[in-house]
C-alpha cells in the first residue's frame, strides 16, 4: 500500500471516529499508535510515550493553567462587574455607548483569560440584559457579544496560541505578542462598525437620557474608574516586565494569577467556593489541552515519517501549479469550511501536520500563520451551522432571542473579521512588528 493511500486512510479513520462522539484526543491518538504500530511494527508503540515525553519537557506550557486559573478567578469572584458598570457610566452619551463598552470589556476579559468561554459568560450575564433593558436592538448586541468574545483566542494570553505553538514548534511568547496588534484592530474595527450604525440607525443602540446621566456624580464616575481599572492594572503588572525584558512568560504567568487572587482579596471576594471553581476548571481545561497536544505531536510524527507534506507540496505546486499565495489562501478557505462542523482545537490538530509544514515550506513566517489560523478560527466560531459560539450564545440568551436571531446577527461582524483577515494577510508586520521589536531587544 503507497504511503498516499495510508494518509487518506488514517485521515478518514479519524474523521469516522470523531463523527460517531468520539473524543477528539482519544480519535487522533489511537490513529496515530495504531498506524505507527502497522508501519514500524512494535517499536511504532513508542510513539506516543515519545511525545508524552515531549509534552512533559515544554517549560512555557505551564503558562497555561496559570493564566485559566487567573481568567477564572476574576470571572468567578465578578470583578468584571466593576468594570462593565464603568464602561456603561463613561460610554452612555455615545450612541452605541454601551455595546462599545461591550467591547472594550471583552477585550479586557480576553486579556485576562485566553478563552472566548468566559467572554461568552460574562457578556451574556452581566451585558446581555443591560442592553436589553436599554433598548438597544437584540441583533446588534447578540452579534457584538459573540464577536467580542471571540477575541479571547487572538489577544494574549491566547490558549489556541499555546496550543498552535506546542504543534507548530514555535516560541509561545512571540505568538502572543504577535497577536496583540491584530486583536487590537479587530477590536477597533468591531467598535468602528457599531459606532457608525448606531449613528445612522439611533435606535439600535440609544444614548443615555440626560436624566440617567445626572444621576451619577463626578465622585461616582471617578469611584468606577477606579474599580474598574483594577483589572487593567493586572494585566499591565503581568505583561509589561515580560515585554521589557525583566521576566520570563513562565514568571509572568505566576504574577497574573497571584495579582488576580491579591485583587480578589481586596475586594473581600475570594471565597471558598470561588478557590474551589478556579482550581477545579483549571484542571479540567489544562488536562484537555495537554491530552490534545498529546495526540497532535504522535500524530504528526507519523505524518513526518511518511513524508506526507511533501507529497501534498508536490501536488500543489507541481501538478496543480499553483503560486504560494494561492495555496495559502486555499488552506485559509478550508479552515473556514471545516469551522462549519469542528471546534479550533479539532481543525488544528486535524491539519497541523500537513499545513504547518507546508507554510514553512513555501516560504512564509510560521508566527504570522499562526495569527492568520486563530482569525480564521474567530471566523469559523461564528458560522453555522455548527459555530461553537453560536451554541454558547444559544445556552445563555434569554427566549426572546430565537436561533435564527442568533444566526442573523453575527452576519456583518463575520464581514469585518473577514477584513481584518485580509488586512492581516496583506500587511504581515501588524502581526510580527511587536514580537521582532521585543525579541531584538
Amino acid at each position: 500500500m503507497s504511503y498516499d493511500m495510508i494518509a487518506i486512510m488514517m485521515f478518514s479513520t479519524m474523521m469516522l471516529m470523531m463523527m460517531t462522539g468520539q473524543r477528539v484526543f482519544g480519535a487522533i491518538g489511537f490513529v496515530a499508535v495504531t498506524a505507527s504500530v502497522f508501519l514500524w511494527g512494535v517499536g511504532g508503540s513508542d510513539l506516543g510515550f515519545a511525545a508524552a515525553m515531549k509534552l512533559m519537557k515544554w517549560y512555557p506550557l505551564l503558562t497555561l493553567p496559570m493564566f485559566i486559573f487567573m481568567g477564572y478567578v476574576l470571572s468567578e469572584s465578578r470583578l468584571a462587574d466593576d468594570l462593565y458598570r464603568m464602561f456603561h457610566v463613561w460610554m452612555g452619551p455615545v450612541p452605541g455607548g454601551l455595546a462599545i463598552g461591550t467591547i472594550l470589556l471583552m477585550v479586557v476579559i480576553s486579556a485576562m483569560n485566553g478563552l472566548s468561554v468566559a467572554g461568552m459568560a460574562i457578556g451574556a450575564t452581566i451585558a446581555l440584559p443591560e442592553l436589553l433593558r436599554r433598548n438597544y436592538d437584540k441583533l446588534m448586541v447578540t452579534g457584538v457579544i459573540q464577536a467580542g468574545s471571540s477575541l479571547g483566542i487572538l489577544v494574549p494570553p491566547s490558549v489556541v496560541l499555546v496550543l498552535y505553538a506546542m504543534i507548530a514548534r514555535q516560541p509561545v511568547g512571540q505568538l502572543w505578542l504577535a497577536g496583540v496588534f491584530p486583536g487590537l484592530m479587530m477590536a477597533a474595527l468591531f467598535i468602528g462598525y457599531i459606532w457608525l450604525r448606531c449613528k445612522i440607525t439611533p435606535s439600535l443602540g440609544p444614548v443615555l437620557s440626560p436624566e440617567e446621566l445626572a444621576q451619577v456624580s463626578r465622585a461616582e464616575k471617578l469611584r468606577l474608574l477606579r474599580a474598574g481599572l483594577l483589572p487593567v492594572i493586572i494585566f499591565v503588572s503581568m505583561m509589561v516586565p515580560f515585554v521589557m525584558g525583566y521576566t520570563s512568560l513562565v514568571e509572568s504567568s505566576v504574577v497574573g494569577a497571584l495579582a488576580s487572587v491579591f485583587a480578589a482579596v481586596i475586594k473581600g471576594r475570594f471565597t471558598r467556593q470561588v478557590f474551589e471553581t478556579a482550581t477545579r476548571e483549571t484542571l479540567a481545561i489544562s488536562c484537555m489541552f495537554m491530552w490534545i497536544i498529546l495526540a497532535a505531536l504522535a500524530f504528526g510524527a507519523v505524518f513526518d515519517g511518511l513524508g506526507a507534506v511533501k507529497a501534498i507540496e508536490g501536488f500543489f505546486v507541481d501538478r496543480l501549479g499553483l503560486s504560494a499565495w494561492e495555496i495559502l489562501i486555499l488552506m485559509q478557505l478550508s479552515y473556514l469550511i471545516m469551522g462549519t462542523f469542528l471546534d479550533d482545537t479539532a481543525m488544528l490538530v486535524i491539519v497541523a501536520p500537513l499545513y504547518v509544514p507546508l507554510v514553512k515550506a513555501l516560504g512564509f513566517d510560521l508566527i504570522w500563520y499562526g495569527v492568520l489560523y486563530t482569525i480564521t478560527c474567530q471566523i469559523a466560531y461564528m458560522t453555522p451551522p455548527f459555530g461553537y459560539n453560536l451554541f454558547l450564545m444559544r445556552a445563555m440568551a434569554p427566549p426572546e432571542i430565537s436561533i435564527i436571531d442568533i444566526y442573523r446577527s453575527i452576519i456583518p461582524f463575520v464581514f469585518v473579521m473577514i477584513l481584518a483577515l485580509i488586512i492581516v494577510t496583506a500587511f504581515p508586520q501588524i502581526a510580527l512588528w511587536l514580537p521582532e521589536h521585543v525579541y531584538a531587544r
